[in-house]
C-alpha cells in the first residue's frame, strides 16, 4: 500500500535547533496548520514528526521572537492536533484523538508538504535552485503508480523505455544516449532512501508499495551524485518504522485485458512497535501481469506475462535523543516469460523461434546512522546491493553463419550479476545563519560477471566447437532448460534435438570508485542566496575477458584497466520575493561518466573500439517557482541549454552483439513546465510538459559520418494530465475520480539517419472510480480506454533490429477492481 495508509509523515530537516527554549524569530504567513508548522520546523530548525495529523484545514500565521514552545501553543492553538517534545531537538505532532488509520487521503494535486531530500539535506520543495519535482504517496495509490514506468508521466520531463518490465532505463530532459543498454553507466541515477541502486545495469523496476513520494532532481547532478547523474536523479523514500502507532494496511487488484490474460496484484505493509525508541516495518507484494501478445510459429498466445514478487523489512532504534539506526532488506524477482515487441502486420501477433524470457532478481541490504555532531550532524549509509539479470533472443538470423549445412534455431544467452558495496558518509552543517555547508566522503566496490553465449541447432546436429564451461551461468542454465526447448514445438521434426555452444564469453568487472564533495550555501542579503559545489573523483576500472567461439568466431582474451579522475561542479544565483514569494534561479551544473572496454563480439574488435572515452554534460539553466490565488495554483519553469560531449551509447552491430560507442557532441535546448490547480470544492488538475530539441555538433567519425536526427528515445514533446476531484458523501463515504492521460511524442531509436525504425505518438490513458471510507476503499479503473495500439518501443530483439519492423503496441483496454483496507 501507499503512504496515505501509514498516517504518518517524517519530515527531517537538513539542521536541528540550537536549543529548544531559545527566542528566536518567527515569519509565517496564514497557511493551514501542516503547511504552518512546516515552516516553523524550517525556521527553528528542528525535526518535526507527523505534521499530517493536523490534516488539511486552518488558517493560521505567525510574527515575532517566541521559544519554540511559545511558537508551537501559537500556530495549534484551536487545531485538531498537539505537540509534544520527544528531545530537545525533535517535536511530535499528534492527533487529538487516535484517528483510524486511512486508505486514502485529501485530494491535492502536488505535495503539501514540502520538504524534499533529493539534494542530500531536507529542503523546502520551493526554495531549491533546482528543477524538483514530487509525487505523493497518496497520489501514487490514487493514479495506480506502482513502478516508476507508471510515474513518468506525472513528472515532468520523466520518460521510460519500453522493452519490458526489468528492461528498461529512464531518461531525464530528453538526455537521452539511446534506447539499448549495456557498458555505459546510466543517465539516470536512481536510489531507494539513501542508497543507489542502479549503475550500468536496467532500472531493478522496484514495485512501489508503502512509499512515501518519488522525488526527481532534472538536470546532471555529479557535483553530489556522481557520475550516474547525468541527466538527474530519480528518488524512492519509503515509510520509515514508526514506535508510536500499529497499523497495517492490504490491497488487491484484478484486471482483465481485451484479447489477453487476466492480471492479479496484491501487497501489503504491517508496522509493528517494538519500544517507545525502536519499530519494524514490513513489506510484501505479488504481482502477475497477463500477456496479451501471440507467437504464431511457436502457436503460444498471450506468451508476454510477468511474475513479481518481493517485500521490505525495515527496522529503526532511536539508540537516544540524538541518534537513529534504520536497518533495511530488499528482495525482489521478475519473471518474464517472453518480450513484449509483434513482427507481423497483424495487430498483437509475432513469429519467432524461441521464448525470450527474461529474469530480474534485486537484493539489498543497508543501513544508515543519522545523529548529532554538536556542530554538524551526520548521516552515514552503508548498502550492499546483488543484482542479477538475464535475457534470452532469439539469434536465428545469426545461427547460420556457425553451420556449413544451415541452422534450424540460435538461441543468444546474456546475463549479468553484479555486487556493489557503497559507503557514503554526509555531513551537513548546525544551526541557521547566513552560511550553510555540505560535506561528504564516497566509496564503492563492484564486482560485475557478465556471461553471454550462443547456442544453435544445426540440421542435421553438429558436435561442439569446445567444451562448454563447467560451471554454467545463470543465462546458460536458462538457455539450456526446457523454457528454450519448448520453442521448437511446431517449426522442427525433433523437439528434443540438442542445442551446441559456438560462442562463448566470460567476462569480469572490477570498479571502484572514490570521491569527496561539498557544497556552500550564502545568504548575503535579504532574498538572495548564492551556493557552490564540487565533486572531486578517482574511478578505477579492470576488465578481464575470455571469448571462445566455433569458426568464423575467434577465441581470445582481453586484459584492459582504466583510470578516470576530475572535479564536476555547480554553482547557483537565487532570488525570492518577500521571503516566501516567487522565486528565480540561475543554475550551472556538470554531470560526467567514466569510459569502459568493450570486449564482445564474434571477431577481434579493432584497436579504435576496444575503449570508449568518458562523456561530459555541462547545464546552464534559468528557473522560476511560484504561487497564487491564496496558494490555490502552484507554477513551476525552467529553460536549459546543455552542451554534450563524447556521447556514450550502447550500440549492436550488425551481427546482434553489443558494444559501447563515443558517437559525437550535441547541444540541447529545451523548456519545461508544471503547474497545479486545487479548487475548495474538491477538483484539482495537474499538469506537465517537456520541449527538448536537440542538435548535433559533431559525429565521430569512427561511429558515422552522419548522425540523424534528434536522441534515439527521446521525443521533442511530451507531458501529463492529472484531474482528480473528491466529494463527501453520507455516512463517512468518499466518492473518488481520477483521469489521467500521458502524452509521449515520436522518435527515432537509433543515431543512423539510414534506418526509419520510430515510435508513434502516444497518449496512455486511464480512469479511475472510487468509494472510500477511512478504513476501507473499493474502486474501478480502465486503462487505454480508447484501445490505442500505438507503438510505444519500436525495439526488441537485436538479431534481426533493422532487418524486421519490431513494434511494441501498448497494452490493450483493461478494466480491473481495486480493493483496500488498513487496520
Amino acid at each position: 500500500m501507499r503512504g496515505s495508509f501509514a498516517g504518518l509523515c517524517l519530515l527531517t530537516l537538513a539542521s536541528r535547533a540550537e536549543a529548544f527554549e531559545a527566542r528566536r524569530r518567527f515569519a509565517i504567513p496564514p497557511k493551514p496548520y501542516a503547511e504552518a508548522l512546516i515552516d516553523l520546523a524550517v525556521q527553528a530548525d528542528v525535526s518535526l514528526l507527523g505534521a499530517s495529523a493536523c490534516g488539511t484545514g486552518g488558517e493560521v500565521g505567525l510574527s515575532g521572537r517566541y521559544s519554540l514552545k511559545d511558537a508551537l501553543g501559537r500556530v495549534l492553538a484551536g487545531a485538531p492536533c498537539a505537540w509534544r517534545v520527544v528531545d530537545a531537538h525533535t517535536v511530535r505532532i499528534t492527533p487529538l484523538a487516535p484517528p483510524a488509520p486511512k486508505v486514502v487521503a485529501a485530494s491535492a494535486p502536488m505535495v503539501t508538504e514540502l520538504l524534499v531530500t533529493a539534494r542530500k539535506r531536507s529542503e523546502s520543495l520551493d526554495t531549491v535552485p533546482a528543477g524538483v519535482s514530487v509525487i505523493s504517496g497518496e497520489q501514487l495509490f490514487d493514479t495506480n503508480a506502482y513502478d516508476a514506468r507508471a510515474t513518468a508521466g506525472q513528472l515532468v520531463g520523466v520518460l521510460a523505455t519500453n522493452l519490458g518490465p526489468g528492461r528498461d532505463k529512464l531518461m531525464m530532459r530528453g538526455l537521452s544516449d539511446g534506447a539499448f543498454t549495456g557498458r555505459a553507466r546510466s543517465t539516470v541515477s536512481t536510489y531507494l532512501d539513501d542508497d543507489p541502486i542502479n549503475y550500468n545495469a536496467p532500472d531493478p523496476d522496484l514495485r512501489l508499495v508503502d512509499v512515501e513520494r518519488v522525488e526527481t532532481v532534472r538536470g546532471p547532478q555529479g557535483a553530489l551524485y556522481g557520475s550516474g547523474a547525468l541527466a538527474g536523479v530519480y528518488r524512492i523514500v519509503t515509510n520509515k518504522p514508526d514506535p508510536d502507532h500499529f497499523s497495517g494496511a492490504v490491497q488487491a487488484n484484478a484486471s482483465s485485458t481485451d484479447g489477453g490474460s487476466p492480471s492479479y496484484e496484491s501487497d501489503g505493509y504491517v508496522n509493528l512497535p517494538l519500544s517507545d525508541r525502536a519499530a519494524v516495518r514490513l513489506v510484501a507484494y505479488y504481482d502477475d501481469q497477463g500477456g496479451y501478445l501471440d507467437d504464431v510459429s511457436l502457436r503460444l498466445s498471450n506468451v508476454d506475462s510477468t511474475i513479481r514478487t518481493g517485500g521490505r523489512a525495515a527496522l529503526r532504534v532511536e539508540l537516544n535523543s540524538q541518534w537513529t539506526v534504520d536497518v533495511g532488506l530488499v528482495a525482489q524477482r521478475l519473471s518474464s516469460r517472453d518480450t513484449q515487441y509483434t513482427t507481423l502486420t497483424q495487430p498483437g501477433k509475432r513469429a519467432n523461434q524461441v521464448r525470450e524470457a527474461s529474469e530480474n532478481q534485486f537484493v539489498q541490504g543497508s543501513v544508515s546512522l543519522r545523529g548529532e555532531l554538536g556542530w554538524a550532524d551526520l548521516t552515514s549509509s552503508t548498502s550492499y546491493v546483488q543484482h542479477a539479470y538475464s535475457s534470452l533472443y532469439d539469434a536465428t538470423a545469426e545461427a547460420s553463419a556457425f553451420s556449413e549445412t544451415g541452422a534450424a534455431l540460435g538461441v543468444y544467452s546474456e546475463s549479468a550479476r553484479i555486487r556493489r558495496l557503497v559507503q557514503d558518509a554526509v555531513l551537513t552543517s548546525s544551526g541557521a545563519g547566513q552560511v550553510s555547508w555540505l560535506a561528504g566522503a564516497y566509496g564503492s566496490l563492484s564486482e560485475e560477471r557478465t556471461p553471454s553465449a550462443l547456442y544453435i541447432l544445426a540440421n542435421p546436429p553438429i558436435q561442439p566447437a569446445f567444451a562448454p564451461p563447467l560451471e554454467p551461468t545463470l543465462g546458460q542454465r536458462i538457455a539450456l532448460a526446457p523454457l528454450a526447448l519448448t520453442a521448437l514445438n511446431g517449426p522442427l521434426d525433433d523437439p528434443g534435438a540438442p542445442l551446441t555452444q559456438v560462442y562463448d564469453e566470460n567476462r569480469m568487472d572490477h570498479v571502484r570508485e572514490m570521491a569527496v564533495y561539498g557544497e556552500g550555501t550564502w545568504r548575503f542579503a535579504p532574498g538572495w542566496t548564492a551556493s557552490l559545489g564540487a565533486r572531486a573523483f578517482d574511478t578505477s576500472l579492470k576488465v578481464a575477458a575470455e571469448i571462445v567461439g566455433a569458426p568464423p568466431a575467434e577465441s581470445r582474451n582481453v586484459d584492459a584497466d582504466g583510470d578516470y579522475r576530475g572535479v564536476t561542479s555547480k554553482a547557483s544565483l537565487q532570488y525570492q520575493f518577500d521571503g516566501e514569494g516567487p522565486l528565480l534561479y540561475g543554475l550551472y551544473s556538470e554531470g560526467f561518466r567514466p569510459g569502459g572496454v568493450n570486449s564482445t563480439g564474434f571477431l577481434p574488435i579493432r584497436p579504435s573500439r576496444v575503449t570508449f572515452d568518458p562523456d561530459r554534460l555541462e547545464n546552464f539553466e534559468l528557473g522560476a517557482k511560484a504561487h497564487a490565488f491564496d496558494q490555490h495554483l502552484t507554477l513551476r519553469a525552467a529553460a536549459f541549454y546543455d552542451i554534450w560531449t563524447n556521447i556514450q551509447s550502447d550500440q549492436y552491430r550488425p551481427s546482434g552483439l553489443a558494444y559501447t560507442a563515443n558517437v559525437g557532441d550535441a547541444h540541447i535546448q529545451g523548456l519545461e513546465g508544471e503547474a497545479a490547480y486545487v479548487w475548495d470544492f474538491g477538483l484539482s488538475v495537474q499538469g506537465n510538459a517537456l520541449y527538448s530539441a536537440p542538435k548535433f555538433t559533431r559525429a565521430n567519425p569512427d561511429f558515422a559520418g552522419e548522425l540523424g536526427s534528434g536522441l534515439p528515445g527521446a521525443p521533442r514533446m511530451s507531458g501529463g494530465l492529472l484531474v482528480r476531484y473528491e466529494r463527501p458523501l453520507p455516512d463517512d463515504l468518499k466518492l473518488r475520480l481520477v483521469a489521467q492521460a500521458d502524452y509521449v511524442g515520436p522518435a527515432r531509436l537509433t543515431f543512423d539517419p539510414t534506418l526509419s525504425s520510430r515510435t508513434d505518438p502516444v497518449i496512455d490513458a486511464e480512469l479511475l472510480a472510487e468509494l472510500a471510507t477511512p478504513r476501507w476503499s473499493a474502486g474501478v479503473f480502465v486503462t487505454n480506454p480508447a484501445n490505442t495500439a500505438g507503438n510505444t518501443f519500436a525495439y526488441g530483439n537485436p538479431f534481426t533490429f533493422g532487418q524486421v519492423r519490431q513494434v511494441t503496441p501498448q497494452r490493450p483496454r483493461t478494466v480491473g477492481l481495486r480493493l483496500a483496507a488498513a487496520f
